[in-house]
């Protein structure tokens, strides 16, 4: 039984830009993680779209990154309109 989770169009916009604003920082994923106060596969995870942040983490990313919280979903107030699929999908 194969178990790999699928990218969601959003988690890949959102882990393009957060691997942007990371690199940018000159932070590897580790050290992001311990800003962050999470674990290094889970930054991994979000940059390749496989998850997405709560509202927690996405204030914990800002913080660990030195932006507002809005920077880190600005990404999506241009381009194609990207919508979660329900959860009774």
């Amino acid at each position: 039984m194969n178990l790999q989770a699928t990218p969601s169009p959003e988690g890949q916009i959102f882990g393009a830009h957060l691997r942007a604003m990371r690199t940018a920082r000159d932070l590897t994923q580790a050290q992001l993680a311990e800003l962050a106060r999470t674990n290094k596969p889970f930054i991994s995870n979000l940059e390749r779209g496989l998850t997405t942040p709560s509202l927690g983490m996405l204030l914990r990313l800002a913080e660990a990154l030195e932006c507002k919280p809005s920077d880190l979903i600005k990404v999506f107030d241009h381009g194609p309109r990207v919508s979660p699929r329900s959860r009774k999908d």
